[in-house]
């Protein structure tokens, strides 16, 4: 099938330009796997996990063909338009040369909020766009979403703390009619400075990195990292009306009054863990 825009438009990634801006000494990433086409570079990297990869491998691809977002809901990008990104983490193994101690399976629910908090301030800084936080961890700009975030626990072999793998999927250079769905947005249509992809991975990962080297050394504690108010800063969903659908099946609307230290949605008198939410239109 021929592609509506030429490749001159959408250059591929270059694996040596990302190798020598992320593999760094003493740098969380300690491998770069490139792929021209994957399924999901979130499968690719539980699949390393399985097979024993060390902390801070980076799988990247120009295409996903399966990717998949929060939900089962599918990422779908034309090939060179995007970031498709997952890195492969270990926080329940100590890391004495850092200082890090191993942080409970309870602390791993911390890491999309931390990746959603690295994007915004890389688009905001590295793009120049107004991005937000909508609850949990979808990246907006104004008002429509441009990046999400999935992160899947990977259990190891007896007497293995679980790895986790956090994927990005980011709109850079899509068209009104490839968007995949009405109320998306990419950097391009929304007026970015900056659309060169490595650029931006380079951006968000580096954040990526320093985050979660400060919520490892506070012993994935995300109030004395900073993180939870840094998250709350940049989220949209604090006093926005919403329709907040429960996993079982049940609605609320309400307005949201905050977000909890443990990154609880706070809204009807109570603390909410996890849920689809939907902002409201104000009148």
């Amino acid at each position: 099938m021929d592609e509506p825009y030429p490749r001159l438009d959408r250059p591929p990634l270059s694996a040596v330009a990302l190798r020598r801006e992320l593999l760094v000494p003493e740098g969380l990433y300690t491998a770069v796997d490139y792929r021209a086409t994957t399924g999901s570079t979130n499968a690719d990297a539980v699949a390393a996990a399985r097979g024993g990869a060390v902390e801070g491998l980076v799988v990247v691809a120009d295409e996903q063909t399966s990717g998949r977002g929060r939900l089962e809901r599918a990422w779908s990008s034309p090939p060179r338009a995007g970031i498709a990104a997952t890195v492969l983490l270990r926080p329940g193994e100590a890391v004495p040369d850092r200082g890090w101690p191993a942080i409970p399976l309870s602390g791993y629910a911390h890491l999309p909020l931390l990746a959603g908090v690295a994007t915004v301030e890389a688009l905001r800084r590295v793009a120049e766009v107004d991005a937000a936080l909508k609850w949990p961890n979808d990246v907006l700009i104004d008002g429509r979403k441009c990046a999400g975030i999935l992160a899947e626990t990977v259990p190891g072999p007896a007497g293995v703390p679980p790895a986790v793998v956090v994927g990005t999927g980011l709109n850079v250079t899509l068209r009104g009619p490839e968007l995949p769905r009405a109320d998306a947005t990419s950097l391009l249509l929304a007026g970015a400075s900056c659309v060169d992809r490595e650029a931006l991975l380079s951006g968000v990962l580096h954040g990526f990195a320093g985050w979660y080297a400060r919520w490892r050394a506070a012993a994935g504690d995300p109030v004395r990292s900073g993180l939870i108010d840094t998250y709350r800063f940049h989220c949209a969903t604090i006093g926005a009306k919403v329709q907040l659908s429960l996993p079982g099946g049940s609605e609320i609307v309400d307005e949201v009054t905050g977000v909890a230290d443990d990154g609880s949605l706070l809204l009807a008198g109570r603390a909410v863990a996890a849920g689809d939410v939907i902002h409201l239109r104000q009148n």
